[in-house]
């Protein structure tokens, strides 16, 4: 702790910078879906490290490739080839609409990398004048003063200005705001297809497909952000491919490694062909652990029947909870999502339901629109589901002050 002055007052700052409002629990180990904190006590894990620990906690394939690798190389820098960032991408290419992929650590390098990606695609096909991005008001895309410009919040930005220029922001699944919002510095158009930090909104049926639509007749590029999203979090191993209709861009971050800092842009050849040697990089991107991780998390993902078991269990979830609403209208307003990526609107104050359920051992994660959010890991089976509707309906009895049990 260090003492210091700003005007008249003194403040203690702690050694960790405290951005963050963290709860007062340390975590020793995991398995599976449940953490075990420095007392012993098991909680069940439907935050999953906000949409990371896809496959739950020590799980031993992630385990097996990340201890084999740690004992051959773990950094060479992208100086060289990196054999895995050639097996990953070319797994991902496979899977996905894109032509070439750039690896990164986070979310929001991803999403940064994308940004570059369009206003290069622009500037080298001899239309500079083409940088602005439409995005969606609720969004979100990190941290960075270029992903907080483009988001707009007042939680994100105060104190942070002037913002960076570039982008217009319209209401989340409104086409024709999109179509009014496009000039000729229009460059792209980039939405979440299902809005997790904003409050697990669903776009409109036929929103992604009009938007791809207004792109192609535009001459825009689409720049789908499924950092949330992405590997198997809504059903399919991307969101997109829930409405059958692919960008040209797409961030991807959390889940793609299980729980190690991995994140990637993709994209197609059109979109990406003016990043040249010099254009991007990252020291640490894609170096021979995250690659092993990340491709240990493909394997499993991709093995037959994975990711329909997982759509199936959210299906399960999801009748769960809007069954849960019904029998507690006072406490929950509304249900949303798809896949194993939930949310309960509530009616106190999310932030008191997130606290009563970790008291209850069901570690759950804020969104804005007073929202919990239901994240569990994809390897949740039926009997975890029960195990936190238990809960569920434990803590939405107290919270109503004595409804029917559930």
């Amino acid at each position: 702790m260090a003492d210091w002055l700003f005007g008249e007052q003194c403040f203690v700052i702690s050694a960790v910078m405290p951005t963050y409002a963290r709860a007062d629990v340390v975590f020793e180990r995991g398995e599976g879906a449940y953490l075990f904190d420095s007392a012993g006590r098991r909680y069940l894990d439907f935050a999953s490290g906000v949409a990371v620990t896809a496959l739950g906690h020590a799980h031993p394939r992630l385990i097996a490739a990340l201890t084999a690798q740690a004992h051959k190389v773990w950094h060479t820098s992208n100086l060289f080839r990196v054999a895995g960032q050639e097996q990953v991408a070319a797994r991902l290419i496979g899977e996905t609409f894109a032509e070439t992929v750039f690896f990164c650590n986070s979310g929001a390098e991803a999403w940064e990398c994308g940004l570059k990606v369009i206003r290069r695609h622009f500037h080298e096909g001899d239309q500079p004048g083409r940088y602005r991005v439409i995005t969606a008001g609720g969004g979100f895309h990190g941290r960075t003063l270029a992903a907080i410009s483009a988001a707009r919040q007042e939680k994100l930005v105060k104190g942070f200005g002037p913002l960076l220029d570039g982008f217009d922001q319209v209401p989340f699944g409104d086409v024709d705001a999109v179509r009014a919002a496009i000039t000729a510095e229009t460059a792209a158009i980039c939405v979440e297809p299902v809005q997790g930090e904003g409050g697990i909104h669903l776009p409109p049926a036929g929103y992604l497909r009009a938007l791809r639509a207004l792109a192609d007749e535009f001459g825009l590029l689409l720049f789908f952000d499924e950092i949330q999203t992405g590997i198997g979090r809504t059903g399919p191993l991307f969101a997109y491919q829930r409405e059958g209709v692919a960008p040209d861009v797409m961030c991807v971050a959390k889940g793609l490694g299980g729980g190690f800092p991995v994140g990637a842009c993709l994209a197609t050849e059109r979109a990406a062909a003016a990043m040249t040697a010099g254009s991007h990089g990252s020291t640490f991107g894609g170096n021979p652990l995250a690659m092993a991780v990340a491709g240990a998390v493909l394997d499993v993902v991709l093995e037959p029947g994975f990711l329909a078991r997982a759509a199936a269990t959210g299906e399960v979830f999801g009748a769960r909870l809007e069954s849960l609403v019904g029998r507690h209208p006072t406490v929950f307003a509304e249900a949303r999502g798809v896949g194993l990526m939930r949310g309960l609107k509530c009616r106190p104050a999310n932030t008191a339901v997130i606290a009563a359920l970790r008291q209850e051992g069901l570690l759950t994660a804020g969104a804005a629109d007073n929202v919990v959010r239901l994240l569990p890991p994809l390897v949740i089976g039926e009997t975890g589901i029960d195990e936190a509707m238990v809960i569920l309906g434990r803590v939405a009895e107290t919270l109503a002050g004595g409804e029917a049990a559930s």
